[in-house]
């Protein structure tokens, strides 16, 4: 039997650099959460001014950017919080991370020199002032790089060419736009960058005091890596900028060892001079090692202001919507991803207008109303929607006929409203029924093995009980919402015992016999519906698909 033992008194430290904050999370070798801190960057850092952590540029439309040395800063802040706590620093075998993905920062020339000698008796921050070519990074909400997703998409023979090659059709908000725009409007910047990272490289850097390595994973939501040789493209590199490879540097898996921690962090907080940086990756990979998924079939759900889904295939089908990555901990597999732009905040305007807005009411309204609505569904779309790309509207269709039993003689009318109890259970089952399609579209098994309910909606189980019956399996959900810092923790452990090894194993093994009693362990929050009430809803899915694409034919924002 294999040991997949961690060291008796060992730490395994993650962090999560997201749009808003800077967080830790550190367990134990058993798992359990020993201690967190938070960073806030707008009420802890007002000096760079920046709402929700951002700074919106109303000069150029779209342009949203983070400043870099805020994130400098926060990393200062955060460690000065936990030494202030008195944490144990010597007691860290391990330390990895998570960053907010398609975020990327420009290391001026010189800089690699500046890292690799800094002086312990200084903040990081005052030392890297001057190392950045930009001082402002564009981020994942970024959308002013129209024209150059258009370009690189046209360069690789088309969008559904790039989507097979990379993964994703080109988005504004990926990191390989983002490079051709400044390539294009600031081309004395571009020459004299010597690296560019993503967060997440650029925090471990800051942790070994070298570049560390793009991981494949965050990599991978870039628009530049060829997702089945896990290499950069030569072709989608070529549309993007001249000599990008140079400034890219290699890539490497998301459990390699990006280095051993940096002499600043062993002098000024007394690191282990042995700990382990293990690759850092993107939030929501990470938050898949956090869900602890590990096998192909495994979904989860996160329903927040934005609703996302994310599994692991065996062989995914790339299409012109959602993303394939390879999968964060297990490299024979990939993760495919559904972002929807209508989360929370829609659910809540059918509350606020049908249920008094009253959760307790809604709740009320969607238990009493019978599955399957009556053959009644909704497409309610508060904001412009990724998935499917349709504009802000509502759209409501009755089926006539609709027994659930055939879709022969089953025909659809547009309706202008429905009453509050059918408009309750419309919004509900509507976006779960299109998320099992576009899931099963990107060769998700039906059903799946299991599914794992995070963010604010997992803790409504009348919501979760509709999930288990329109996909048919058991559902979950987790003990913490800050999955991102966890499943970077957990990647320091599993991370640490790959190198141990000197090859992967199966990130399973660092949780073995753990599960239970541990931190990361999920509870079963509402068993699978019954196969007929199953088979119904396979049948309303397949007509609500081909209505959603004939609304996209129509209206669609890519059409």
């Amino acid at each position: 039997m294999e040991d997949y033992s961690l060291p008796k008194d060992g730490l395994f430290l993650g962090f999560d650099s997201s749009t808003q904050s800077l967080k830790a999370t550190v367990l134990d070798s058993n798992l359990n959460i020993v201690t967190s801190e938070t960073v806030h960057f707008d009420s802890e850092l007002p000096q760079y001014k920046t709402k929700d952590g951002v700074y919106r540029d109303t000069s150029v439309n779209g342009r949203i950017v983070s400043p870099t040395l805020m994130w400098v800063e926060a990393f200062d802040l955060l460690l000065e919080k936990l030494t202030k706590s008195k944490f144990d620093f010597k007691r860290v075998t391990a330390v990895s991370g998570s960053g907010q993905q398609h975020g990327s920062v420009y290391w001026k020339n010189g800089s690699l020199a500046k890292l690799a000698s800094l002086n312990p008796n200084k903040p990081l921050m005052e030392q890297l002032t001057d190392a950045f070519s930009i001082k402002e990074s564009p981020i994942w909400m970024d959308s002013s790089t129209t024209a150059q997703c258009k370009e690189i998409e046209t360069a690789v023979g088309g969008a559904l060419e790039l989507s097979q090659l990379t993964g994703s059709r080109a988005y504004e908000r990926f990191t390989g736009s983002q490079i051709r725009k400044i390539f294009q409007t600031q081309p004395d910047v571009y020459r004299e960058t010597e690296r560019i990272s993503l967060v997440s490289s650029f925090m471990a850097s800051l942790l070994i005091g070298a570049y560390a390595s793009i991981d494949e994973t965050d990599g991978s939501g870039m628009n530049l890596m060829d997702i089945r040789e896990r290499t950069w493209s030569k072709i989608a590199l070529k549309a993007t900028a001249p000599g990008l490879e140079e400034k890219l540097g290699k890539l490497a898996p998301a459990y390699a060892v990006a280095g051993s921690i940096a002499p600043y962090f062993v002098e000024r907080f007394h690191f282990n001079k042995n700990c382990l940086v293990v690759q850092w990756s993107g939030d929501n990979p990470n938050s898949l090692a956090g869900l602890t998924l590990n096998t192909p079939g495994d979904l989860a759900i996160s329903l927040g202001t934005s609703d996302t889904v994310f599994g692991i295939a065996s062989e995914p089908q790339p299409r012109l919507e959602g993303h394939v990555l390879p999968n964060p901990v297990d490299p024979k597999s990939y993760m495919v991803m559904l972002v929807y732009k209508n989360g929370s905040l829609t659910r809540e305007d059918v509350r606020n207008r049908c249920a008094e807005r009253s959760w307790d009411t809604f709740n009320n309204i969607l238990e009493q109303t019978p599955p399957l609505n009556g053959g009644k569904l909704g497409f309610y779309y508060k904001e412009h929607e990724i998935l499917p790309p349709l504009p802000v509207g509502y759209h409501r269709y009755v089926l006539e006929n609709f027994t659930g039993s055939t879709l022969d003689g089953v025909e659809e009318h547009e309706v202008a409203e429905f009453d509050a109890p059918s408009e309750v259970r419309g919004i509900i089952e509507g976006p779960f029924l299109s998320m099992r399609a576009h899931a099963e579209r990107f060769g998700m098994p039906a059903p799946p093995n299991r599914i794992i309910a995070t963010g604010g909606a997992s803790a409504n189980s009348s919501i979760l009980k509709s999930v288990a019956s329109i996909f048919g399996c058991d559902v979950y959900t987790v003990q913490r919402s800050d999955s991102a810092s966890l499943g970077a923790a957990l990647r320091a452990a599993h991370g640490w015992l790959c190198n141990r090894k000197g090859s992967f194993i199966p990130f399973s093994g660092i949780y073995e016999n753990k599960l239970e009693n541990s931190s990361v362990s999920c509870k079963l929050s509402m068993p699978a519906g019954d196969a007929q009430l199953l088979s119904k809803y396979t049948l309303l899915m397949k007509k609500r698909i081909e209505i959603e694409d004939c609304l996209v034919q129509k209206l669609g924002r890519w059409q």
